[in-house]
């Protein structure tokens, strides 16, 4: 089963994490780079590339007539296409979405930036850092006194970038599936950061959040919603918010409600800390988990990467798997009827241009763009 009907087209841009998602959901998708297209993100063996995965490529001169025909050719085959470059490169390349979606009405044309389509700073350079950091997400992550913390790139280029751009995608292309016709989804990543801040904005305008951060619930102000060093240096995380839970937790613990601060008395919270870090440090990690972990108490270990896919609970649900000798995960969500394939490993364009496009075109056109230069081989 799939979600898209034939398939999508994207062009390359460095995160392209939305059609990673895409494909392991199932979809045919079809990578399109540009020549000499290396030297984006962080270089590392294409094997290891993973969010490549599942994507076969092909490389097209996007600055030929001939290539440019046969990416229309292409697109006229798709359901979607996704594309990630500047704002205005489509449209002077010759195939933005006024051309693409003439020739093929029911297209789907999926724009990721990270400043918008349009804007003062829309043809600006930029990554996930700076995009968090004009919403004010990235203002309200760190520790009390501490400067702004970098967290890795799940809450800009992922989960405001990736996330919503595949479900813009998927949304537009339900609606296509009852109108018959297209639209351009312009997925931007402070927009889509922005709208994550939404929770937290009404927390903010309510008084029940300070605009300080590390002083909140949340932030790690709390003592209850932090993370402690165990004996061996190990780490492990209690979030207990609810009274019930903070009670199982100080039950587990040998605690009195007297022992520590009320959770409602932010002022107090720091001594809070000072008991939970004296006693945390006491045992090891290991020991922690042999008393807390399945409890109510709102537990669980910080676990390194290289742990989490022989932890109990993350095997038994089978969440990793290995492709091409690189453990990852399996594709996310689960369906009860519908099972997606395991990602096939990460290609280099042209490594099987046959196998790429034999959903997208006949053999006959495929030999002939081979005989006129049309498909590169890098």
């Amino acid at each position: 089963q799939t979600l898209l009907k034939s398939g999508s087209l994207k062009s390359q841009i460095p995160d392209d994490g939305h059609a990673m998602i895409l494909a392991d959901l199932g979809a045919s998708v079809l990578r399109v780079e540009r020549r000499a297209a290396s030297g984006l993100g962080i270089q590392r063996p294409l094997r290891f590339d993973l969010m490549r995965r599942g994507r076969p490529a092909i490389t097209l001169d996007l600055k030929s007539e001939s290539g440019v025909a046969c990416l229309i050719e292409l697109a006229n085959n798709a359901d979607a296409l996704i594309e990630g470059f500047r704002p205005g490169v489509m449209e002077r390349l010759g195939i933005g979405p006024d051309i693409l979606c003439s020739e093929n009405e029911r297209l789907v044309f999926g724009r990721m930036t990270g400043w918008g389509q349009d804007g003062p700073l829309a043809q600006a350079s930029g990554h996930d850092l700076n995009y968090i950091a004009l919403t004010g997400a990235l203002h309200m992550i760190g520790r009390k006194d501490q400067p702004p913390a970098p967290p890795l790139t799940f809450l800009g280029d992922f989960g405001g970038g990736a996330l919503y751009l595949a479900m813009g995608v998927l949304s537009a292309l339900l609606e296509s599936s009852r109108s018959g016709k297209g639209q351009v989804v312009d997925a931007a990543i402070i927009d889509g950061v922005a709208s994550l801040m939404v929770p937290f904005q009404g927390l903010l305008a309510a008084g029940v959040m300070q605009p300080e951060r590390g002083t909140n619930v949340l932030d790690s102000g709390a003592f209850f919603y932090d993370c402690y060093r165990c004996k061996d240096d190990k780490w492990i995380s209690v979030a207990p918010i609810e009274p019930k839970f903070f009670a199982e937790l100080l039950s587990k613990l040998g605690l009195d409600t007297g022992d520590v601060p009320e959770q409602a008395d932010s002022p107090s919270w720091a001594a809070g800390k000072d008991v939970l870090e004296k006693i945390f440090a006491s045992r090891t990690r290991e020991q922690w988990c042999a008393m807390l972990e399945g409890s109510d108490a709102c537990f669980a270990p910080v676990l390194e990467p290289s742990e989490v896919a022989t932890h109990p609970h993350c095997a038994a649900r089978d969440m990793f798997a290995e492709v091409d000798g690189v453990l990852q995960a399996r594709p996310a969500p689960r369906f009860s009827r519908t099972k997606p394939d395991m990602p096939s490993a990460p290609s280099k364009p042209d490594d099987c241009s046959d196998h790429a496009l034999v959903h997208w075109l006949s053999p006959d056109r495929i030999s002939a763009l081979k005989r006129e230069g049309v498909l590169c081989v890098q």
